[in-house]
């Protein structure tokens, strides 16, 4: 093994465990149950503060992978205090679906079904199961997929609109946040349903491949029914989503496909994609497709570089329209970087990708990294001044990217 690869496997390993982890197991909420909603970014505990189905969802999927790979008794109870409170509280035992929102006590306060939030819920959920091999979870994953397939999925235009009311009608404003455009369709939301999708069929594999039997539910039919989705999920990022002009993702859609709020990079977004696009491919684990998306996985990872910056860091975006660009440092940018980069090292052999890699992650030791409180501070500027203004955890603030960077090097270093 690279011997750079080894140290960098060994760092992230203890920012995991000594780091990300720790600061996340003090905030669960021992009062009210689940975990906090938000701590401010100058350290103060938020006990009051609302709790977002995306934390939630995102802080399972993080304990659930961390029990996975190291098998720390610890994460496990974490993983499954996440996925008891996700079930009992944020699941809508009337209409289906997750809240977006609660209060600190557990109570629904925004009811509106958000496909991204659900399908943060399908991800999480799903690592459980790949986790503890606790197959009931699967009953409820397969819940979640049934509502995105049947409210979300556009049967005219293809592809997933945002957002319904709770009752699966029309909702006016279906935006993440007050940050994007309000669209019907959006890059964001077709990534973090192909990555949950992957997951799940990742772990009906699993399950087949270990002999596994369901007691409501025929494997071999719901595998193929997430594959296909799946397939169609892979078709559309390559069809729909890619600019086929920059190879950058265009970010916002009408129905009908026609891209919508300006001329918008997200080069976070990017490099994301180009490692989660390839990930779904190589779980399908059909070589026509490979073969198709290994060139788009490429391009657009090239195209992300237009967000690099000399000290090693990533742009967040830019809007080409107005000449703004979001030159913060944020702190997922630079997780999705590392993995997106590290993907091309090992898979096609790019020295250069690892040295980028390598310059991102000396970035985040040296400027992103909290030796205080833990975790990782939301942002730096291009001077280099720590953004306190934005959450230190929070509904949009989680464990999720860099945990999930450093289980992925953990992971992929055993291979290389």
């Amino acid at each position: 093994m690279n011997q750079r690869v080894t140290i960098l496997k060994q760092e992230v390993k203890e920012t995991l465990t000594k780091n990300i982890l720790p600061f996340w197991l003090k905030m669960q909420d021992k009062e009210n149950g689940g975990f906090y909603g938000q701590m401010r970014g100058d350290g103060t505990l938020v006990k009051e503060a609302s709790k977002g189905g995306i934390l939630n969802a995102r802080i399972l999927w993080s304990f659930s992978a961390a029990y996975r790979v190291l098998r720390n008794p610890e994460y496990l109870e974490a993983a499954t205090r996440a996925k008891d409170y996700l079930i009992q509280h944020f699941i809508d035992p009337i209409y289906g679906g997750t809240y977006w929102e609660l209060d600190c006590k557990g109570n629904p306060i925004d009811t509106k079904k958000q496909f991204y939030a659900i399908g943060f819920a399908i991800y999480g959920l799903s690592e459980y199961v790949r986790a503890t091999k606790d197959t009931e979870v699967l009953d409820v994953c397969f819940s979640l997929f049934d509502v995105i397939e049947e409210h979300s999925f556009d049967k005219e235009y293809n592809g997933y609109i945002e957002a319904c009311t709770r009752e699966w009608g029309e909702i006016a404003d279906m935006r993440l946040s007050e940050l994007d455009a309000n669209y019907p369709k959006s890059q964001n939301t077709h990534l973090h349903i192909i990555e949950p999708y992957t997951n799940l069929y990742r772990c009906l594999k699993e399950l087949r491949e270990a002999g596994t039997m369901l007691q409501r539910h025929d494997i071999d039919a719901v595998t193929a029914r997430v594959e296909r989705a799946l397939r169609n999920l892979i078709d559309i990022f390559c069809e729909k989503i890619l600019n086929p002009e920059t190879y950058h993702l265009d970010l916002f859609f009408e129905k009908d496909w026609k891209r919508g709020a300006g001329w918008l990079e997200s080069y976070g977004h990017d490099i994301e994609c180009s490692w989660l696009l390839h990930e779904a491919a190589l779980v399908l684990g059909d070589r026509k497709v490979l073969d198709r998306v290994e060139p788009v996985v490429r391009l657009v990872a090239k195209a992300s570089e237009k967000g690099l910056n000399a000290d090693g860091s990533m742009t967040h975006e830019a809007n080409l329209d107005t000449g703004y660009v979001d030159a913060d440092r944020h702190w997922w940018v630079q997780a999705e970087a590392v993995v997106g980069f590290f993907n091309l090292y090992q898979y096609f052999s790019d020295t250069e990708a690892l040295k980028k890699v390598l310059a991102c992650w000396q970035y985040i030791k040296d400027n992103l990294i909290d030796h205080e409180l833990g975790e990782w501070y939301w942002s730096r500027d291009p001077e280099r001044n720590i953004n306190r203004r934005d959450d230190h955890a929070g509904f949009w603030k989680c464990p999720y990217h860099n945990s999930r960077m450093c289980l992925e090097l953990i992971e992929r270093g055993e291979n290389i």
